[in-house]
């Protein structure tokens, strides 16, 4: 099998200043880093997705504005492969899975932002597609939410979706569990 990690929205709206902060973003780009240490120490193919809104009335991630750069800790160098989307499933309209396809990629390890929504679309995609997918808990991070007069808080929700994740769309692990 060979093995890419795919890094999946780490981008400046979603940090303080930024125009939609969630909660732990920094520590999960931290940890994505580390992963992303990893595998271009072992020359592993690495792909950065980012979200450009194609909404004209986006309050994040709009066109020409500083929070839709990748984050430094995980900015890309050299080579590694960049795509842009503008769906929360990193597949659609990007030509991910060509460029899978001729890396000869067979299993994904997906790290990011939202838990919630492009991590949790992207990753059903992958396995739907034929992947064998990992997500790494902790270098992804998610927002409060909320349902009705509900509050859903950030942690809460990464939770929830980590464990509809796990077992049955990917395995998932926490950066220390994944094999390097």
């Amino acid at each position: 099998m060979t093995r890419a990690l795919l890094i999946v929205d780490i981008q400046l709206d979603y940090f303080d200043g930024g125009a939609f902060p969630l909660v732990g973003p920094d520590a999960a780009a931290a940890a994505a880093r580390t992963v992303l240490d990893a595998f271009r120490a072992s020359g592993e193919p690495v792909v950065h997705i980012f979200h450009v809104s194609t909404d004209a009335d986006a309050t994040f991630f709009a066109p020409g504005t500083p929070g839709i750069g990748i984050h430094p800790l995980v900015a890309p160098v050299g080579d590694e492969i960049v795509l842009e989307k503008h769906e929360p499933n990193s597949f659609i309209g990007t030509g991910l899975q060509q460029v899978l396809a001729d890396e000869g990629v067979t299993e994904l390890v997906v790290v990011g932002m939202m838990s919630s929504m492009c991590i949790d679309s992207t990753t059903r995609a992958a396995s739907e597609l034929g992947f064998e997918v990992t997500v790494v808990s902790d270098a992804c991070a998610a927002p409060d939410l909320s349902f009705g007069d509900t509050v859903i808080p950030g942690a809460m929700v990464h939770a929830s979706f980590m464990a509809a994740l796990d077992g049955s769309f990917a395995t998932v692990l926490a950066s220390d569990e994944l094999e390097k």
